[in-house]
């Protein structure tokens, strides 16, 4: 009896505890609403920020934020005359999710060609950051013939040295059916805030984190929603770039790879590394840079699309 009355208690509270963290959400999601358009790619709505008329490039964050990591760089791309595209990778920001997973890098670039399709985007210079270096490489596999060429910046792309190269705890606990919600809900809602503070000061070392992205990251990527796709993103990295990187050698666009000197991540090797195996490929090392690229070097970025552009 006593036992039960506990239970109930317990699931009462716990009922209460996730629908204030619901709302706690939704308000900080009211912050930062969306500010670009949207397009449907396989029934799901992406949402992208477009600037400027010319020659397309599309830009495509990490595995933290948003399109807006983007914002700078787009409007030097515009005054530049190219027709600038940035997109929430799906599940964050204002994108949605395919409900069946795991949602891979290939899958991802799928969505992401019939987007572009829509768009009437054709042959776009794709630009990857972080995570996303793989995303493009998927890409540029996937679909030889429809783009101009590839920038990756401070991207991931090999297994070797990835942090979660054997697998990462929270992440496999987060992507269980039930348990792994209530653990999220109960984990974002007690350490989200220090631990996305922790996250977010590792991923710009030296430079430091701008008070806007401060913001930004600690109103959406709190949100389950956004939180549960970049741990799914996590997990997925690993697999597929085992399964892709074999055939960078076969890729023919042409391809900048820019690193920074002061990058603290494997990501630094990864880029020495894609620069032996692509065959079309330059390296633009940047000495003061680390590895948030867009938001503290957003010239530098633009430099390697026009040095693409010559070639």
């Amino acid at each position: 009896m006593i036992l039960t009355v506990l239970l109930g208690f317990a699931a009462i509270m716990l009922a209460a505890f996730y629908g204030y963290n619901q709302l706690k959400f939704r308000q900080a999601e009211m912050e930062f609403p969306p500010s670009g358009k949207f397009v449907e790619a396989d029934g799901i709505r992406l949402h992208y920020l477009e600037r400027g008329q010319g020659r397309p490039v599309v830009f495509l964050h990490g595995g933290v934020l948003w399109s807006r990591d983007f914002e700078r760089v787009m409007e030097l791309a515009a005054a530049k005359g190219y027709r600038a595209l940035a997109f929430d990778r799906p599940g964050y920001g204002h994108s949605g999710r395919p409900k069946h997973g795991p949602v891979t890098p290939a899958d991802q670039a799928r969505l992401l060609h019939e987007a572009l399709n829509k768009q009437g985007v054709e042959r776009p210079i794709l630009v990857g950051h972080s995570w996303s270096g793989l995303l493009v490489l998927a890409y540029g596999a996937l679909y030889p013939d429809d783009l101009a060429g590839i920038v990756t910046l401070g991207g991931g792309m090999y297994k070797e040295g990835y942090p979660a190269e054997k697998g990462d705890p929270i992440s496999r606990i987060v992507m269980m059916p039930l348990a792994g919600r209530i653990v999220m809900n109960l984990l974002l809602a007690t350490l989200g805030r220090v631990m996305a503070r922790q996250i977010m000061k590792a991923t710009f070392a030296p430079e430091p984190v701008p008070f806007a992205y401060e913001q930004e990251t600690l109103a959406l990527w709190l949100r389950p929603s956004q939180f549960r796709a970049n741990r799914e993103d996590v997990l997925a990295f690993a697999p597929a770039a085992a399964e892709i990187s074999p055939n960078y050698r076969r890729i023919q666009a042409p391809a900048v790879i820019v690193v920074g000197r002061r990058d603290p991540f494997p990501t630094k090797e990864h880029s020495y590394r894609l620069h032996r195996d692509l065959p079309n490929a330059a390296l633009m090392e940047l000495p003061d840079a680390a590895h948030m690229i867009p938001h503290h070097h957003p010239q530098a970025v633009i430099d390697a699309v026009e040095k693409l552009a010559r070639e």
